[in-house]
């Protein structure tokens, strides 16, 4: 029986079931209270320490995702001859996946067959995958999603700390005077966390927030100093901050010299305390610099958050450790209120590091290429085999594949066509692999098109196990609803493959049993006296019931059988994991980026995320709610940059880089430098005709880490000419196949797509109407069909009515300057359009009572911009927190919050500029 005392809270009411959020690494409690199989209300979890009630958006829409479109809901079979898949029963799919894996294993030796996993998985599905490819099938080839996003910092952790150790609590955002945010736009890919920072620094106004970021995000909008530096120089400013710590007295000698190694290389390697010269090899204003120097060489407690655009970089590992030195070297670690903290970006990627989910690690973050770390799992494990050497790493994975020396993979719940860097390159290997299985609960995603066999599995609400959060906290995932179709958990699934190839060690019945094996292998010979100690240890969580697991509040590890709670702060008695219990400063010079800009392809590509999409939208895209803030895809540049380009924003452009190419439409957001352009990384093939930015991003990665350069790539950005724009709304799907360019985005009622085409209309090759109507599949020729027309402006308008009720429209322009969408969607909503309605139609905006609200800027309550940026004309409003008292903009997650203070300084501007 375990020592830790549970509490059952599986039920937040009669009908709501606490679970956790299945987006970023916040890991937020949620209340989940169906209302029927498809309709779930979503709440806050004010018992969970991680956000204590609040939700960001993509959260707060979880309710919006449920539904059984699209969904894959039976095991499929492709036909090799034509392409077609077929529904085939379980014991037909897993009799197949076994069999193909067992023939290419017995014809080519384990290292033929490999695991491509992701932190969309629960830790149970997590630990099967990995004992059962590195102990029974004998290979270690078996990576996941979480490579390129955070395997940069497992290796600048085990490089200083000698474990994968995050040392930071959530609560210390709230202790520190400093928080150094790096490479992380905060207020958007961990809105939660960023909203917990400003409440502090309402309560406490002295606390200083620093941004070191190339773009002018979000969060930069609530800092007290950003600095926009080079992209690819920060291992320069944090080694000239080394150095500036050194000269001014400002390190912790006696820390340095009790707990640590390697200062002097360190040291040596940073260089010298030159503030102008690291200013210009950073690109930023040298006072600036001095002033951040100045407030961490002042400031005792000092956070320093690091993500993406730290670790997604071909020195990524570096970047961690020059930042890690610094809290070394001023004994800044260990202490309330002050670390080095990685926000990582899925929900359960730390919880894929605890079980060996990456190619070069084992299991209870134990050493791969440590022999009696190998011995010992084989021997807890009974297994017949363990793998020897480490795996193939993700980008090699895939180049592995198409050299044909893997030949069989199976996928788990990623999508890499879309998400790997070279993505074609990525299609081309799927394409030649002899056998390919998918698991996933969407059919139609753009890897799922090259699986012969597509296994369906349980999503979020209808799934239970664990998860680990960023600040090492367990919480469990609880089901609230049935399992659709033929669904099956990932681990019962991969459980079903190992014991038809003939495994034991996989009788696993509920997922307890597979989260007890896991807690009991972390306290395995873990202690100083066998040589191989770990912080990560969950011995005090082994043994639990079914009922006790059910009930399993947040804890956080470390947690060992002797404890009766969790709550040990790391390092906090100066030990380390390293067999001497010092930790290492790195050495760490500066390298330029591989594959600088030239002049064929003069700019830097970075790609990123936006606030209301996730990964590859299979999951918020089906969220009109999240639609409506950004629609479409972009590429973000200098206002100067694309007038050299001969581009306009608003207009489309082609990004080319040495590997691909994408489509999108230009903007000009203010936060680009001269020479960099940024692309979200979330449209493709399925919701967009070419907006899938992975085909052009460099695959080159860090060579430690093995995490790819999703932030340098070189590109050139041209024109993309047609000869229209357009967009429609329609409750059907048009007929697609004449348009150049198009994005789908969802809706209420109805599916929008973003139009653009290079067909003329004239005589000569067909006019509007004709065009219009077999778009929108109308083909009655007594159809209630009304049209306006300019051809001398290249304007064409035209919506089918039935019945009265709208039930498509479409508007074309020469130019892109388009209708707003907003009035037009809210014509859906109605039964019957009045005469103003079908005015409004035919004029191209909104009369009457109509209302054109601008695009979403609030998402929780659905506020334009137009309707915010009124009330702060018409009531004067000058913070804030007014415009929430006003339109409730805000009120919610705060995600728009930066969002809302640009705009009343824009609109002040504005009214400046009037008179």
């Amino acid at each position: 029986m375990s020592s830790i005392d549970i509490i059952p809270i599986t039920r937040a009411d009669p009908v709501g079931v606490r679970t956790t959020c299945p987006y970023c690494g916040v890991g937020c409690g949620v209340v989940a209270t169906p209302r029927t199989a498809t309709d779930v209300a979503i709440a806050g979890d004010e018992t969970h320490p991680s956000n204590f009630g609040r939700l960001c958006v993509k959260g707060s829409a979880l309710g919006d995702t449920v539904g059984l479109e699209g969904r894959l809901l039976n095991p499929k079979l492709r036909d090799r001859a034509t392409g077609a898949l077929s529904d085939v029963s379980w014991d037909d799919a897993i009799g197949t996946v076994a069999s193909g894996f067992a023939r290419i294993i017995a014809e080519h030796g384990a290292d033929a067959v490999a695991f491509y996993v992701s932190g969309q998985l629960l830790t149970e599905d997590y630990y099967v995958a990995n004992k059962l490819m590195k102990g029974y099938i004998g290979s270690a080839n078996i990576d996941t999603n979480s490579r390129l996003c955070m395997s940069s910092s497992v290796a600048g952790h085990k490089r200083a700390f000698g474990e994968d150790l995050v040392p930071m609590n959530y609560e210390d955002l709230e202790l520190a005077d400093l928080i150094v945010l790096v490479g992380s736009n905060t207020a958007w890919c961990h809105p939660i966390l960023f909203q917990r920072m400003m409440k502090v620094k309402e309560a406490r106004p002295d606390v200083k927030i620093v941004v070191i970021d190339p773009r002018h995000t979000a969060t930069c909008e609530m800092a007290d100093l950003h600095l926009p530096v080079k992209p690819g120089s920060d291992v320069r400013l944090f080694n000239g901050l080394l150095a500036f710590l050194a000269a001014h007295g400002a390190t912790d000698a006696a820390f340095v010299d009790a707990h640590t190694d390697g200062y002097d290389a360190a040291l040596s390697a940073a260089g010298a305390a030159d503030i102008e010269q690291v200013a210009r090899d950073c690109n930023v204003d040298a006072h600036d610099l001095l002033n951040f120097y100045r407030l961490f060489t002042r400031t005792e407690r000092v956070v320093t958050v690091y993500s993406q655009g730290v670790n997604q970089s071909s020195a990524g590992t570096d970047k961690v450790n020059s930042i890690i030195n610094c809290h070394l070297a001023t004994g800044r670690i260990g202490k309330p209120g002050m670390g080095p903290f990685s926000f990582t970006g899925q929900p359960n990627a730390m919880g894929g590091r605890e079980v060996g989910g990456l190619a070069n690690t084992l299991a209870a973050h134990l050493e791969l290429d440590n022999g009696n770390h190998r011995g010992m799992v084989q021997t807890f494990w009974s297994s017949p085999r363990m793998a020897a050497r480490a795996g193939l790493k993700a980008v090699e994975l895939f180049d592995a594949i198409e050299a044909g020396r893997v030949k069989a993979v199976w996928i788990m719940g990623t999508n890499p066509v879309v998400s790997l860097p070279d993505g074609d390159r990525v299609k081309r290997a799927l394409d030649k692999c002899e056998l390919v299985v998918a698991s996933d609960i969407i059919e139609k995603t753009d890897t799922n098109a090259f699986a012969h066999v597509l296994l369906p599995a349980l999503g979020w609400g209808e799934k239970e196990g664990t998860v680990t959060n960023s600040e090492r906290r367990i919480s469990r995932q609880r089901a609230f609803l049935p399992a659709p179709g033929h669904a099956r958990a990932d681990w019962r699934i991969i459980c079903d493959v190992a014991r038809r190839m003939g495994y034991d060690g996989f009788d696993f019945d509920a997922p307890h049993e597979i989260f007890d094996e896991h807690a009991r292998l972390s306290s395995y010979r873990n202690d100083a006296e066998s040589g191989v100690y770990r912080a990560f240890d969950i011995g005090g969580l082994s043994d639990l019931t079914r009922e006790q697991y059910d009930a399993l509040q947040p804890v956080q590890w470390p947690l060992r059988a002797a404890e009766a709670a969790s709550g040990t702060r790391l390092f906090e008695t100066g030990r380390f994991s390293h067999a001497d219990g010092r930790a290492r400063f790195v050495a760490t010079p500066p390298r330029a980026p591989v594959n600088a800009p030239d002049s064929d392809y003069p700019f830097v590509l970075n790609t990123g995320r936006v606030r209301d999409q996730w990964h590859t939208m299979t999951r918020t895209g089906r969220s009109a709610k999240l639609a409506g803030h950004i629609s479409e895809s972009f590429i973000d540049m200098h206002p100067q940059d694309a007038l050299a380009c001969g581009v306009r924003e608003g207009e489309l452009a082609r990004i080319t880089s040495r590997w691909g190419s994408m489509i999108a439409r230009v903007q000009h957001s203010g936060g680009m430098q001269r020479g960099s352009v940024f692309v979200p990384i979330h449209w493709n093939d399925q919701v967009a005709s070419d907006a899938r930015v992975g085909a052009v991003v460099n695959p080159v990665v860090d060579p430690v880490s093995g995490e790819p350069e999703f932030k340098h790539t070189p590109v050139a950005v041209e024109k993309f000419h047609v000869t229209w724009h357009g967009f429609s709304l329609s409750r059907s799907t048009p007929v697609i196949d004449s348009v150049t360019h198009w994005t789908r985005v969802h809706g209420d009622r109805f599916m929008r797509y973003e139009l653009a085409g290079r067909n003329r209309f004239d005589d000569s090759h067909g006019n509007h109407h004709d065009w219009a109507r077999a778009f929108l599949g109308v083909d009655d020729p007594h159809a209630d069909w009304i049209e306006y027309e300019d051809k001398s402006a290249g304007v064409y308008r035209a919506a089918h009515v039935v019945d009265d009720r709208i039930e498509s429209c479409v508007f074309i322009c020469e130019r892109p300057d388009l209708p707003a969408r907003a009035w037009l969607a809210s014509l859906f909503d109605k039964e019957h359009l009045s005469d103003d309605d079908r005015a409004s139609l035919l004029l191209g905006q909104a009369i009457g009572k109509g209302e054109d609200t601008g695009a979403t800027v609030c998402s929780c309550f659905g506020v334009g911009r137009n309707t915010i940026c009124n009330a702060i004309r018409e009531k004067g409003l000058k913070t804030a927190a007014q415009v929430t008292a006003c339109v409730k903009a805000g009120g919610n997650c705060g995600s728009c919050v930066p969002e809302l203070k640009k705009l009343i300084v824009e609109t002040e501007m504005a009214q400046l500029s009037a008179g």
